[in-house]
């Protein structure tokens, strides 16, 4: 795999280093020893899958609080989403600033997000199905949101919302 890290510290786009043949091709999308080299989290205790149905649905932006916050490792197994991710780390310099990358079937890039962090994504295409790793569980009472249209974080999505859950439409505004 090849790591590059993003400008946000701690956050890295995962390359697949594809070997093929006639058949195909074989990459590995995780590897323990390569993560623990970077500094990243080794130990997953969930797998989610996520399928959304139309283009230009949007999922987040979502983080748990501490004691259960949590790293992710978000990859796209069919279609194409625009993932984000926010600094929410206090005193970070770059605190609240979103970076985002086209993660596909076809790139098989992956995107590594640290504690710290609030996520979401937008569908790109229909049928597209996401499927990602946490090295923490689901804990309702800690789940948080911040809206993704909020004007303080100025989130450039590539298209119009189509659709989105009340849930994540009615997320407070961080300066509000």
């Amino acid at each position: 795999m090849i790591f590059t890290e993003t400008a946000l510290s701690g956050a890295y786009v995962l390359e697949q280093e594809r070997r093929g043949d006639d058949r195909g091709f074989f990459a590995r999308t995780f590897c323990a020893e390569e993560f623990a080299q970077h500094g990243l989290a080794t130990h997953f205790v969930q797998a989610n899958t996520s399928l959304s149905a139309d283009a230009g649905t949007l999922r987040g932006l979502h983080f748990q609080r501490a004691p259960a916050e949590e790293a992710k490792l978000m990859r796209c197994v069919a279609g194409a989403m625009w993932d984000v991710i926010v600094d929410i780390r206090q005193g970070s310099p770059t605190y609240l600033q979103s970076f985002g990358t086209e993660l596909s079937a076809e790139n098989g890039r992956q995107l590594y997000v640290p504690k710290g962090f609030a996520h979401g994504f937008q569908t790109l295409a229909p049928g597209t199905m996401a499927a990602y790793m946490v090295d923490e569980y689901y804990t309702p009472g800690v789940e948080e949101g911040f809206r993704f249209d909020d004007p303080a974080l100025a989130i450039d999505w590539p298209h119009s919302v189509t659709t989105v859950s009340d849930k994540d439409r009615t997320w407070p505004l961080i300066n509000s």
